[in-house]
């Protein structure tokens, strides 16, 4: 998905699911100022991490794993960044009633 040209804040841009530490996040958003945050469960355990424009614009494309090593005020962490796929009706709407 992501070329090693692009920019991490291009490719979160383009991106649907993210993978951070091998960790699934189920919320992630960059707010007005174009921070990154992430949040996601461990077991039972909330885990939140926030990064920092510079911290984005610093992150580095690892071609061999597919992923982006981003230096945190926590340490490095590895992100994988996923599209997600969606199934659409394709069907006529006329065909539902036969």
């Amino acid at each position: 998905m992501t070329a090693s040209t692009d920019t991490l804040l291009s490719a979160l841009e383009h991106c649907d699911m993210l993978e951070i530490d091998g960790l699934h996040a189920f919320d992630f958003s960059l707010d007005e100022d174009d921070n990154l945050h992430i949040e996601c469960m461990d077991g039972r355990a909330a885990k939140r991490w926030a990064f920092s424009m510079a911290q984005i614009n610093a992150a580095t494309f690892d071609p061999t794993l597919q992923s982006w090593l981003i230096t945190g005020d926590s340490g490095e962490h590895r992100l994988v960044l996923m599209e997600a796929f969606g199934g659409g009706d394709d069907q006529d709407e006329t065909n539902e009633d036969a």
